[in-house]
């Protein structure tokens, strides 16, 4: 009996332990890390390198003493009388009542399991796991139903072709515009982004400046980046760089990258982190073969010393400066080129403010925008002066929602990303009061661009110059994002590993076709 009672304490102890461990890691990764639902923390641990889930290493003191500390709260009714009170369990048969007394080590055992099993079940609402389980338990034709195959679609270019610069700008929404031009602040945060909107063709959810809903599989970096290139959510079915049992990133795919290149661009990709975290050195390699600039092609080019580091790499006012000098060397070339930018100076928590950013708001994070604001204002003004201009297309859009909690205000206005394209080859049918997503600006920026497709669908994503509904529109919002949480063995088959064409061809050969 006593060697029972030693048991039951022990377990008790470590129950608590484990407890606190769940609740300081989970409570940190959804803080730290650029996590928001439980599919993105399953694609960012199978994808550690980078700035990313291995840098928890360097954080291990802070996991460690919130493991503490939150263990020492659990404790504290086990250390006080909190449990000591008298505990029985009652049974009642008809009019008598049987009494069994629960002992003190067996509450505070009882105690201990309660916590252990709440702890888990906070962990796991805190990604949203629930949702997430019961979604994988139900199957969606939509790709079998809706997907369009890029190499089946006639897309034809100008003869004179059109450059691209797309600067994807973190976290970036029209929520941060001013009420009087469809955002919902008093005072704009992105006054000069708001201007540029207005000035040009922005897609909107609405009459005045607006964008596009967040949908499933789309809500973190390298998602939403997967969505505009290549009219896809990212589902999760992966080990490590690349998806489980394929030597490819997303190898039935054909997108933006793999048709510039095949229609004579030069692609570049430049952001301040490391390009590795998430799997974006693959998914940009792999497609369109770009030329990437990340920390480490910095720190390697002598730009930064070896042992730079901030913020998430080096800030975007070192990114802007890069891109300059890239757009500069791309311009000389006799070949069309595509200069991708991936800001980071606006990711939460609070932002990265820089030295020269002035404090305008009672908000780091509003100020950290509002700097990244006259910056990007800046480099499209710089882009205007070039020679090239005339024969450029500027495209800015939000990667995906900010992730900082309570930033904005909690009311009724729907909250979208942002988008404007400037120096487009074609004009919109219809602009304002349309319902899409990150997905539809896959066939867009190809329009933008001039270039003319069949049906004005790829992926499933929609041409929003066009007069065609999104699939959105179609379907309805709701149940198009509904379809896309589920899982898909179109997607598991076709998109995931080998191309199309070699599944079409070999299941060609496997009927005798």
């Amino acid at each position: 009996m006593k060697n029972i009672r030693k048991i039951l304490r022990i377990n008790k102890y470590i129950l608590l332990f484990l407890s606190a461990l769940a609740l300081a890691t989970s409570v940190y990764i959804k803080i730290k890390f650029d996590v928001s639902s439980f599919e993105q923390l399953l694609y960012t641990i199978s994808n550690p390198e980078g700035t990313g889930m291995d840098s928890i290493s360097g954080s291990v003191a802070i996991v460690i003493l919130a493991t503490i500390a939150v263990f020492v709260v659990l404790l504290l009714p086990i250390l006080t009388y909190g449990l000591k009170a008298k505990l029985y369990l009652r049974i009642t048969a008809k009019k008598h009542k049987i009494e069994f007394p629960i002992s003190y080590v067996s509450r505070r055992l009882l105690y201990s399991i309660i916590v252990f099993l709440a702890s888990i079940a906070f962990s796991l609402y805190l990604f949203d796991c629930y949702n997430y389980l019961v979604s994988q338990m139900q199957f969606s034709n939509i790709y079998e139903d809706y997907y369009v195959e890029p190499n089946e679609v006639s897309i034809v270019f100008p003869k004179k072709k059109q450059n691209l610069i797309y600067i994807y700008v973190e976290s970036l929404e029209t929520t941060a515009a001013s009420i009087v031009n469809g955002g919902n602040e008093q005072v704009s945060y992105i006054p000069k982004l708001e201007k540029l909107a207005l000035e040009n063709v922005n897609f909107s959810n609405s009459d005045k400046l607006g964008g596009a809903y967040q949908a499933e599989g789309t809500g973190w970096t390298v998602a939403g980046m997967i969505a505009q290139t290549s009219g896809i959510n990212l589902k999760v079915d992966i080990d490590g760089n690349s998806y489980s049992g394929f030597s490819s990133f997303l190898g039935g795919v054909t997108n933006l990258g793999d048709i510039l290149k095949k229609n004579g661009y030069k692609n570049y990709i430049l952001m301040g982190s490391e390009a590795k975290f998430g799997g974006r050195n693959e998914l940009f390699a792999q497609h369109g073969d770009y030329e990437i600039f990340d920390l480490l092609a910095a720190r390697k080019a002598g730009k930064i010393p070896e042992d730079y580091r901030v913020w998430w790499g080096y800030e975007d006012e070192k990114l802007f400066e890069y891109a300059k000098e890239k757009v500069l060397e791309a311009s000389k070339s006799n070949e069309p080129f595509n200069v991708t930018l991936l800001t980071a100076d606006t990711h939460f928590v609070d932002g990265y403010r820089e030295k020269d950013c002035s404090k305008r708001f009672d908000s780091q994070y509003a100020d950290v925008f509002y700097c990244s604001d006259s910056m990007i204002y800046d480099f499209v003004k710089w882009i205007k002066e070039q020679s090239f201009y005339d024969d450029t297309t500027i495209v800015i859009a939000g990667d995906h929602l900010t992730m900082q909690s309570g930033f904005y205000p909690e009311n009724d206005y729907e909250r979208v990303t942002y988008n404007t394209f400037i120096n487009a080859r074609t004009k919109p049918v219809r602009e304002k009061n349309r319902v899409f997503t990150a997905m539809d600006m896959f066939p867009t920026t190809l329009a933008a661009l001039g270039a003319k497709m069949d049906g004005d669908r790829l992926a499933l994503g929609t041409n929003l110059f066009s007069d065609k509904d999104t699939l959105a529109e179609e379907m309805g919002f709701d149940a198009f994002n509904d379809e896309l949480s589920k899982r898909s063995i179109f997607y598991n088959n076709n998109l995931l590993g080998k191309s199309y064409y070699e599944i079409r061809d070999s299941n060609e050969a496997n009927s005798g076709e």
